[in-house]
């Protein structure tokens, strides 16, 4: 079997790092997505993507990127089971960030809202050596 993604799109708003009741960093953002293809009207056609990033790929991208910014990443299809605040059974498909890379030219420091002075750490971003939770219902989403 393979579940393998990559997309290149851009970053639907600012980035909120956030951690789970273990202190597992997590990301979840939107990606807009451009098809290659344009509707019957001549209008381009965007996908947004529920993304998902863990660990130090969760750190990097939100001390690198930010909203606007073109990536790439590669990862995986997940499927999620939760419950809603209603009580009603959902699942949520979103693509489980396992790199993440710069796309396009980097943004002036001057035009980014929050980045640190100073790096958080130094690459590689990919969370090959981190495990990640199998139970997400303790994430605050």
């Amino acid at each position: 079997m393979l579940n393998k993604v990559i997309l290149m799109g851009r970053i639907c708003k600012d980035l909120e790092l956030k951690y789970t009741p273990n202190n597992t960093p997590v990301c979840a953002f939107s990606l807009a997505v451009d098809r290659d293809r344009k509707d019957a009207n001549g209008n381009k056609v965007t996908d947004f993507l529920d993304c998902v990033a863990w660990n130090k790929t969760a750190e990097f991208m939100r001390s690198y990127m930010c909203k606007g910014q073109l990536i790439a990443i590669v990862g995986a299809i997940q499927t999620r089971k939760w419950t809603d605040r209603n009580g009603n059974n959902r699942v949520s498909v979103e693509v489980k960030v396992d790199e993440a890379h710069f796309a396009g030219p980097k943004k002036d420091k001057a035009a980014r809202k929050s980045e640190p002075d100073t790096p958080l750490f130094d690459l590689p971003v990919s969370d090959d050596d981190f495990t990640e939770l199998d139970d997400m219902s303790g994430v605050p989403f």
